[in-house]
């Protein structure tokens, strides 16, 4: 991956008590998914890619100007403890992001 495609990353790191088994159902199954990622702001509803118990990528819109699309990627891991390690992974689509930035100043990304 280039400097460029990582510019575009948001990453953050999180250690749950709970076991991976239960961090996948409330990603990949629709109504536990839908309390924190809703289907308003999936481009498609339906994951982009999946491999079962580890990732999931889906597509997101904005339903706002400028308008922007991304991916977001949920990685799974178990830990040491019977915990799991989430990763999410969000990526802005690079042509719609330096659409959006008229006066080439820093991009910024919430958390």
């Amino acid at each position: 991956m280039s400097e460029a495609e990582k510019s575009n990353e948001l990453v953050q790191e999180y250690q749950l008590d709970a076991p991976p088994e239960k961090v996948w159902r409330a990603i990949s199954i629709t109504e536990y998914r839908e309390a924190w990622l809703p289907n308003a702001v999936l481009a498609e509803a339906e994951p982009v890619a999946c491999e079962p118990g580890k990732s999931i990528h889906y597509r997101l819109r904005d339903d706002a100007p400028p308008y922007l699309k991304s991916d977001v990627t949920f990685l799974i891991a178990p830990d040491d403890v019977g915990g799991t390690r989430l990763t999410i992974v969000h990526r802005i689509d690079e042509l719609n992001l330096q659409a959006a930035n008229d006066e080439n100043g820093p991009l910024m990304l919430a958390a």
